[in-house]
């Protein structure tokens, strides 16, 4: 089997640590404020909504790692069911996302260590960073389990204190003089739909992509060492954690302050630990986003590096990067992921922001295209199963129609794309990027037909 080249050391502790950390990251942070100025306190219904669908995903994705294990994860699932190039588009563009996650990431690291050093050159501040999670990817996949696991526990611990602290402003008026808020900021500003129906729904395209890396589950799948217990557990766990982590903190930032001053000065969790009486708030919020950052990068380079080891597995990559060292790690494709993003961060410098900004638009696509492959992969697995008689261990719950209304979600997701500004121009770039993407595999197939 293929995945016996990769050492299966991550424990149940590390799947579970994992799958919160991949619905958390900087974007709860900050990102919230603007989602919130989109919606108004209804963001707190949609990311509710958003979550239930997202849940489905991860209950289809569930069914197929479950059943096959694999690092490649819907890409090589793709491959199998749907056919070549599938596997081909979807595993290369969920590479070059997760690319752009580290560059994105290794920008903004440099401004969270200027918020205690001011004048410390951002260009190295990147480069120690990068140095670092690469030695921590080519040790061991045990290595980043337990990296990750820290990183993510950071961002756990942060956000539950924030949801205690503040309940208890809310509901006992504790630091705040005695006086309970109330829930009163929920409706009081313009009532629940403050920007209306349509705000409403505009804001779910912010709530969908801020859940974007929960997919990161299915990949560590290949390397876990009980995936038929601890998938399960982290998938079914996905819908509450999402209910706790960002409908819970949401609902306090609401309720504590109006949501049309969320945002105005910096981070809304700023807001709330001040409120507390935190003088360090503000420098306890950047070390909680600098760790959030550091968990987007080290997982980005984790999936890179087996995402093309699969690709090469399935004969949709160079065969170099199928080259695993003595502790079962695809050192290749890490090390070749981390020259691409250190490259583009340079270039980052010399390229207008408008620019950067459309290639950046890849990570809409990449989602979507991630979340939409898992979904098509699973209906036909389904069926070939079901026309088999084979067993499924993890079922997606009311099949087929559960499968379907994702979809539904997704394609109503990419038409509400065209009505934002900043997100209208990811339609721009998804052409070129497909256009891109076939003029590859049509490369890569006829040097195939070349060789032999």
């Amino acid at each position: 089997m293929e995945e016996d080249r990769l050492k299966k050391n991550l424990k149940n502790r590390h799947i579970q640590m994992i799958a919160i950390g991949g619905a958390i990251g900087v974007g709860l942070f900050y990102g919230s404020a603007d989602a919130i100025k989109i919606g108004g306190p209804s963001i707190i219904l949609a990311y509710l909504l958003g979550g239930f669908f997202v849940f489905l995903i991860m209950r289809a994705l569930g069914e197929l790692a479950v059943d096959n294990p694999n690092s490649g994860s819907f890409s090589a699932y793709a491959t199998h069911y749907l056919g070549r190039f599938a596997g081909f588009f979807s595993g290369w563009t969920y590479w070059f996302q997760c690319i752009l996650t580290v560059m994105a990431e290794l920008t903004a690291v440099g401004v969270y260590v200027q918020f205690w050093f001011p004048g410390f050159p951002k260009w190295i501040t990147a480069l120690v960073f990068l140095s670092m999670l690469i030695i921590i990817n080519l040790i061991g996949v045990k290595t980043y389990g337990e990296f990750e696991f820290w990183f993510a526990l950071v961002k756990v611990v942060a956000i539950i204190c924030m949801i205690v602290f503040g309940l208890l402003i809310i509901v006992f008026g504790f630091f705040n003089e005695g006086h309970a808020v109330g829930l009163s900021n929920l409706w009081t500003n313009g009532g629940f739909f403050a920007n209306g129906i349509s705000g409403f729904l505009m804001a779910f395209t912010y709530v969908t992509f801020a859940f974007g890396g929960v997919e990161f589950i299915g990949i560590t799948a290949g390397e876990a060492e009980n995936p038929k217990k601890s998938i399960p557990e982290a998938i079914n766990n996905v819908f509450w954690r999402i209910l706790i982590f960002y409908v819970g903190s949401i609902f306090v930032m609401l309720a504590l302050y109006p949501w049309n001053k969320i945002g105005v000065n910096g981070s809304p969790f700023v807001l709330v630990f001040s409120k507390v009486g935190i003088s360090q708030a503000a420098a306890v919020i950047n070390f909680v986003i600098l760790t959030a950052a550091l968990s987007g990068m080290n997982s980005a380079l984790y999936v890179d590096g087996r995402m093309l080891y699969s690709l090469s597995l399935d004969n949709n990559a160079p065969k170099i990067f199928a080259k695993v060292s003595k502790s079962g790690v695809p050192y290749v494709g890490i090390l070749f992921s981390s020259v691409v993003a250190a490259i583009a961060v340079i270039l980052n410098y010399f390229v207008p922001g408008k620019v950067f900004t459309y290639i950046s638009s890849v990570t809409t696509i990449a989602i979507l295209t991630a979340w939409g492959t898992i979904l098509l992969v699973q209906l036909k697995f389904r069926k070939e199963k079901l026309q088999s008689g084979g067993k499924i261990d993890f079922k997606m719950p009311f099949y087929p129609v559960s499968s379907y209304i994702a979809i539904i979600y997704l394609v109503l997701i990419v038409i509400s794309l065209g009505f934002l500004s900043a997100t209208r121009v990811a339609l721009y770039v998804a052409p070129v990027w497909v256009l891109c993407l076939i003029v590859m595999y049509r490369f890569l197939i006829r040097e195939e037909a070349k060789s032999n």
